[in-house]
């Protein structure tokens, strides 16, 4: 909490982080050219930064020669400076999400989450939309690292006896359906929206539904970071129900429910009831 005190309370000092983070490396006399200050006051500024650990400073990379002269030293944001903007913005979305809530009702929130996750939708459709389900999950779990999410995937374990991404079982044994029997996992490492998704689960909700639809197949909420757990863990399962998303005027895809709870029961294996995605459970089991 240090440092996210040290951004808000020191106005200008805020300016030049938030410059920085906009701005990607930058030198003192950009930054204090941008802001209007003087080599000295800038100097101090970022001092003041590097000891807090907001910033700290790397070689600037050149291309071609050189020439004479210490190369140019350039400022950059920190993982620490990075959260500390982070969690500014999350008390601004958490109390703009409770004003909605508030003013319109919780299904306002929830649809507030789909259309957020409707651009997502439109963005990642075209890389999850070939290859097998392996590769299309592997292909998800890219476009999420790239939008900062730090996800990776591969076979699911197996779930109620199932084999493997082979079958395992043989093609005798119940539940065993070939390739992809026992689906695969998508973990994300990271959530940026974390914080206000713990509040408000109905982010994590149409980010479920938002997976089935693009995959093609039921998928189940196993864990996420904003209930506590250290990985959002998504099971996807093997088999497909869905070859595409059936819109309707409104642009909603139908089915998205059942997208995602119809392999609720297929995953949880034989004599486990099937456990709706509510509000209250934030996409996980309970």
């Amino acid at each position: 909490m240090k440092n996210v005190q040290s951004v808000s309370a020191a106005p200008t000092r805020g300016q030049v982080a938030r410059l920085i983070l906009e701005l990607g490396p930058s030198t003192a006399a950009t930054l204090g050219s941008r802001l209007g200050l003087t080599p000295a006051a800038i100097r101090r500024h970022l001092d003041n930064l590097i000891a807090e650990g907001l910033i700290e400073t790397r070689t600037a990379r050149t291309y071609g020669n050189r020439g004479r002269g210490r190369p140019a030293k350039v400022f950059v944001i920190t993982d620490a400076g990075r959260s500390a903007f982070e969690h500014a913005y999350d008390d601004l979305a958490t109390n703009a999400l409770r004003f909605l809530a508030e003013a319109a009702g919780p299904d306002a929130i929830a649809e507030f989450a789909r259309r957020q996750l409707a651009d997502l939708e439109r963005r990642y459709a075209p890389a999850v939309a070939t290859g097998d389900l392996a590769a299309r999950v592997q292909a998800l779990a890219e476009a999420l690292s790239a939008d900062g999410y730090a996800a990776s995937a591969g076979p699911a374990p197996a779930i109620g006896g199932a084999g493997g991404r082979d079958g395992g079982g043989g093609s005798g044994a119940p539940g065993a359906t070939g390739q992809g029997a026992a689906g695969e996992q998508l973990c994300q490492h990271h959530c940026p929206v974390a914080h206000v998704a713990a509040e408000f689960p109905q982010l994590c909700e149409a980010e479920t539904e938002a997976f089935g639809r693009l995959l093609g197949t039921p998928v189940q909420r196993l864990a996420t970071i904003a209930h506590g757990d250290g990985i959002c863990t998504t099971h996807v399962t093997g088999t497909t129900h869905v070859t595409g998303p059936e819109m309707t005027s409104a642009g909603k895809a139908k089915g998205s429910a059942a997208v995602v709870q119809e392999g609720f029961f297929e995953a949880a294996g034989e004599g486990r009831a099937t456990t709706d995605i509510s509000s209250g459970s934030g996409g996980l089991l309970i």
